[in-house]
């Protein structure tokens, strides 16, 4: 198929009824607008006359829109059932076959397309091997042009440049892992550091050791399977921390514990499903894995429900690395927790406190619950920086800023650079001589491919963009979170933990001598992620300040509530209470430009001045408190 050409071509994107996933036509549509070319949106009464083409009307309906729009290259997704799906499509392809529609007939459609899960893509693949090309939705932003055969010269300047730094990762990380000698990378030596091993081992420690004697950043990864049988998991597990520590490759050890262990802990359980996760319920059972895992640091996740309750339980049992909370969410906002968010707010301060007087480290689990709910990008940064000022003015000493990159997961990896550097930038502001910032980056949580080759590429890339938020600092990241390779596809167990931080590891030093050497892009001197995060710095700074103007007692349970409850952060996917938080759920956002933007009902960018006025009335409806925001 030859390349699309602006001047005659025309896309049609329709989603097969009665799928009402909108997310990837349109981020496609906007990046083939970006190109140049014309786009139609299938409307309600098309796509339900794709349900049936053949039929009579239905029929009629869908010609109208295709010659009427002048469409000749025809995009169709379904991300539900396989089996449904692929019917549905042999139907529309047979239609168009029967019709003439198809330019081999010497109709105007000459390129067909399909969106959908990799097995409804495997099943339309075996059937019509003549498509035009298919998206499992793992492609990138090049990646899907090229296969909608738009050819690069169409690209605008930003897009252009983001693809090619992209490519450039993806191109890195697949060398490094055909190569395939990360198997060779050994543990690092850290008994030297106070306490190694022992109560009174922390992460300062761990940092200060690393930091004088030029190590390679700490590592964290998660863990966590789950069995039927409580006692068996518990086991399975205790011997996972017992060989992970033994192996020398990780250096915090962070517990997925269950549901239930978050939400009832130390309560009869019964018969309660209890979902994934390690069932742990008694003091006795942390300090069982705490003394398995040595000489790794340990921590867990906080309670849902009892977080403040579950501080000096985890202080007591596992002499615990580090305390997080995530304030808004693990509620009933994301159905993660029994509270309702004004509640939960309650009871993370109460735990925040308690964390203070611990003297412990603390990391806030925040902007990136926001964005999976399709908030913008200022409200990414603005969400983490709020946390970071309640948590220095709680006391917290020691900060880890967690940056969870590729959220969403099309995000250009330009601007998650700017996101990353703006975050990071607001709050370092905060930093004295009592309160410190440790940035921890880690791979998005749908970011990795089902494939396990291409997880390992991505994984590889994903350590190159978290080097380069800070290329020229040798000491940046201080923590790495690794996500391991097997994230689209199961739980990672101790081997495929231990090859994640072997290839992480690897691609960092990798990636530092290409960049030393000229061989990739030095993304210090890299204008456009400069000036991406100059804008959003600004925006998210007016964010900020407009709340706190709305908000005077802003830094409290009540205050981060009416913040999210009038709207400041946008949430227009948000799935629970809507209702509840209509000014919040009624935010509209857009991907633009490789990144998210607030937008207006017309689809146009939505200033920061207009979305503080509109927040401010959202608020006082809900206070009756006059004044607002300037």
């Amino acid at each position: 198929m030859r390349h699309a050409d602006p001047a005659t071509d025309r896309f049609g994107f329709l989603r097969l009824p009665p799928d009402a996933h909108t997310l990837g036509a349109t981020n496609a549509a906007r990046a083939v607008e970006a190109c140049g070319f014309r786009v139609h949106q299938a409307d309600d009464e098309v796509r339900s006359a794709a349900k049936e083409p053949l039929a009579a009307e239905n029929g009629r309906r869908i010609l109208s829109w295709i010659r009427g729009k002048g469409i000749t290259m025809l995009a169709l997704s379904w991300r539900l059932d396989p089996e449904l799906g692929s019917e549905l499509f042999d139907r529309f392809y047979y239609f168009l076959d029967a019709t003439d529609l198809l330019a081999r007939y010497g109709g105007p459609i000459r390129g067909v397309f399909f969106a959908g899960l990799p097995s409804t893509c495997d099943l339309i693949r075996e059937r019509h091997p003549d498509i035009s090309g298919l998206f499992s939705g793992e492609e990138d932003s090049g990646e899907l042009l090229d296969i909608l055969g738009i050819a690069r010269v169409l690209y605008p300047t930003e897009m252009l440049q983001s693809v090619v730094y992209d490519e450039a990762r993806l191109a890195f990380g697949k060398d490094l892992v055909r190569r395939g000698d990360f198997g060779r990378i050994g543990k690092i030596d850290r008994s030297a550091s106070r306490q190694f091993g022992r109560r009174g081992d922390s992460l300062a420690s761990r940092l200060a050791h690393g930091e004088e004697h030029g190590l390679p950043p700490l590592v964290r990864a998660h863990a966590g399977p789950w069995l039927p049988d409580r006692k068996e998991a518990l086991k399975l597990f205790i011997g996972w921390a017992r060989s992970l520590g033994a192996g020398g490759m990780l250096d915090v050890l962070s517990i997925g514990s269950s549901q239930l262990s978050q939400s009832r802990f130390g309560e009869d359980w019964g018969e309660s499903p209890n979902g994934g996760g390690v069932p742990v319920n008694s003091a006795e059972e942390y300090a069982a894995i705490w003394n398995a895992a040595r000489p790794m640091l340990v921590r867990s996740y906080s309670g849902a429900g009892s977080a403040a309750r579950l501080v000096p339980v985890y202080e007591a049992s596992l002499d615990i690395a580090w305390h997080a909370l995530s304030f808004w969410w693990f509620s009933t906002l994301d159905a993660r927790g029994p509270l309702g968010v004004r509640e939960n707010l309650d009871d993370h301060f109460a735990a925040l406190r308690a964390i203070a007087a611990t003297g412990k480290p603390f990391e806030a689990n925040v902007p990136h619950h926001f964005a999976f709910r399709g908030t913008d990008d200022a409200s990414y940064v603005a969400t983490g920086y709020l946390a970071a000022c309640a948590a220095k003015k709680a006391g917290i000493r020691l900060y880890i800023l967690q940056v969870m990159l590729q959220t969403p997961r099309w995000t250009w990896g330009v601007q998650d650079l700017a996101k990353a550097r703006a975050l990071l930038a607001m709050t370092r502001d905060l930093q004295d001589g009592t309160f410190k910032v440790v940035l921890q980056p880690r791979a998005g949580l749908d970011y990795l491919s089902r494939d396990t080759t291409r997880a390992k590429i991505q994984l590889a890339a994903a350590t190159a963009l978290m080097d380069d938020i800070e290329p020229g600092n040798s000491g940046s990241p201080s923590i790495i979170h690794v996500v391991s390779h097997s994230e689209a596809t199961g739980l990672a167990d101790p081997p495929v933990i231990d090859e994640s931080i072997r290839i992480t590891r690897m691609a960092l030093d990798k990636w530092r001598e290409s960049r030393a050497n000229g061989s990739v892009p030095d993304m210090g001197l890299d204008a456009e992620a400069r000036e991406r995060t100059r804008i959003l710095l600004a925006d998210a700074r007016a964010l900020v300040a407009g709340i706190e103007s709305a908000i005077p007692d802003l830094y409290t349970p009540e205050g981060f509530y009416l913040a999210l409850a009038a709207g400041f952060f946008p949430l227009p996917w948000l799935a629970e209470q809507r209702d509840i938080y209509p000014h919040a759920a009624a935010g509209l956002t857009a991907f633009s430009d490789g990144g998210m933007t607030s937008i207006d009902e017309d689809g146009k960018p939505l200033a920061m001045k207009e979305r503080l006025v509109r927040a401010s009335e959202a608020l006082r409806l809900i206070t009756g408190a006059k004044g607002g925001v300037n």
